[in-house]
């Protein structure tokens, strides 16, 4: 891979993690550390929601080195990440998902989303919605308007009890697994 840091871009390849606010949002360290073991860099973009506690924005910037970003920068202000490589969003909400996809840029997380779709930066999804929301007949469309774009989607997950009566576990590398495939 040739060295980009003369260009402002990373040596290694760069990976914006959109983090939506979700409960499991608090686990998504084990994404970004698997991403670093995988030989990425990585910078976190939060919805404004996702910030209010959903997960540990201090842990989140001690393990890539980068602020968590949530609120556009000034015209004046450097470019905190380089232009991505690749872009997870985990988990992906039933409100990021459909803004995504009807194009409403309201928000830096989901900006980023649609400028990298239309820049052909590969995007994978581990969309977390509850059943109830992901019955909804614009979540399904969505979904295709996205699935067209060509966004790679991992499988649902709902967040509710298993058999057992505990939650089963989020698939965070599953998200790089899709980045890897042709």
């Amino acid at each position: 891979m040739n060295d980009r840091a003369g260009s402002g871009r990373a040596a290694r390849p760069f990976l914006y993690v959109v983090v939506c606010a979700a409960g499991v949002a608090e686990d998504v360290g084990r994404l970004i550390d698997a991403a670093l073991k995988r030989g990425w860099e990585a910078g976190v973009i939060a919805t404004p929601v996702a910030m209010g506690g959903f997960f540990d924005v201090a842990d989140a910037e001690a393990r890539t080195g980068r602020p968590v970003r949530s609120a556009w920068r000034t015209p004046g202000d450097p470019r905190p990440f380089p232009a991505p490589d690749a872009v997870v969003v985990a988990p992906a909400t039933f409100n990021t998902v459909n803004k995504w996809a009807a194009g409403l840029a309201d928000t830096l997380a989901v900006a980023t989303l649609c400028e990298a779709s239309g820049l052909g930066v590969p995007v994978a999804v581990l969309p977390c919605v509850a059943d109830a929301l992901a019955a909804h007949p614009a979540y399904g469309e969505s979904l295709a308007r996205l699935r067209g774009m060509g966004v790679r989607f991992g499988d649902p997950y709902t967040g509710e009890d298993g058999e057992g009566g505990g939650r089963p576990g989020f698939g965070w590398e599953r998200a790089l697994d899709l980045l890897e495939r042709p």
